[in-house]
């Protein structure tokens, strides 16, 4: 072999010896960056969670965040909230699917129609995945439990309420969140069942605002136009009640216009204040977030946990604010 022969062929091993030790040096690299990476959140979390709700900067599904994120926080838990900018059925159901291709140990989410959430819900828990529903109820699924308000009920308590205001006396319209929507459904009937005995309470009109403020006010508006004679409002959602209350504020302040609304937003406390809305149904969800995380623990952990619980709701008047509220409200009369 000559000598150029030779020097080749020392550097050509030479180049593969160097190239191998350049390999496994950052294929060992890679591994050893991903690895603790892995490890780590091992060690920080216990599990993986995902929070959908049905429209993610939603004031009142902020609170259930809020509260399922103390608990994520208090457990050691991970937790998404992830979902629909606004209110979609198709992005909220895409939502889901797609949280339960990547595995997450849990799913708590709504349950806004039996057609459509129903065989989703079932074919998640197939694949071991629990889920638990949360404010909304998808009671023929195969869902793990629920916990929240007792939807029918609250109507029934909001309807009980209005006549003890009014005395048995209203022409009422109902602007309501969706038409399809289990809780909406459940809140107008619970309402519509409590009133039915009373001869002097006429539901006069039913609309939908699709959760949204400009919605419920346009439908408010709508309804004082047309209907003259109503002059009491309820409104089965949490922007329902705020939409009718500008209505109402600009167009018949002057007027004698009962309005039930529902939920503690900050908006509707001052509107309670002002005295333009006279009650509203309060429900509990910080309570609701932080108990499906605890929940959905247990479940995992194989311990037994009730199918369904129903949160604490009740009716709030302007006599039940704190004494610095009442006073802020009578000044501004």
């Amino acid at each position: 072999m000559s000598k150029l022969s030779i020097t080749a062929y020392t550097f050509g091993v030479l180049f593969f010896i160097v190239s191998c030790s350049f390999s496994i040096f950052y294929g060992i690299k890679v591994v050893t960056h991903d690895l603790p990476s892995e490890k780590k959140t091992q060690e920080k979390y216990n599990y993986h969670f995902v929070l959908i709700p049905e429209e993610l900067d939603n004031e009142y599904w902020r609170l259930v965040e809020k509260g399922a994120k103390a608990a994520a926080e208090d457990y050691g838990v991970m937790l998404e909230y992830v979902g629909p900018k606004q209110a979609n059925i198709e992005d909220h159901l895409k939502t889901i699917e797609m949280s339960a291709a990547s595995k997450v140990d849990g799913i708590m989410t709504q349950g806004l129609s039996d057609e459509q959430f129903t065989p989703l819900i079932n074919r998640v828990v197939e694949k071991g995945i629990p889920v638990i529903t949360v404010d909304t109820d998808a009671a023929n699924s195969n869902r793990k439990a629920y916990i929240g308000t007792d939807n029918y009920y609250s109507g029934y308590l909001a309807g009980k309420a209005l006549i003890a205001d009014t005395k048995g006396r209203a022409n009422v319209a109902i602007i309501t969140g969706s038409f399809y929507k289990n809780h909406q459904i459940k809140r107008v009937q619970g309402f519509q069942d409590a009133v039915k005995p009373e001869e002097n309470i006429h539901i006069i009109d039913i609309q939908e605002s699709e959760i949204s403020r400009v919605q419920a006010a346009e439908k408010a508006y709508q309804i004082v136009q047309e209907h003259p004679e109503v002059n009491a409002f309820y409104g089965t959602s949490a922007l329902d009640g705020i939409g009718i209350a500008q209505v109402v504020k600009k167009y018949r302040k002057n007027e004698q216009i009962y309005i039930m609304g529902f939920d503690t937003l900050p908006e509707t406390l001052n509107y309670i204040r002002e005295g333009i809305i006279n009650a509203t149904v309060v429900q509990e969800p910080f309570e609701m977030g932080y108990e499906s995380v605890k929940m959905m623990i247990d479940l995992i952990e194989g311990k037994k946990v009730p199918s369904v619980i129903h949160t604490n709701t009740k009716i709030l008047r302007a006599g039940d604010l704190p004494p610095a509220s009442r006073k802020r409200m009578e000044g501004n009369h």
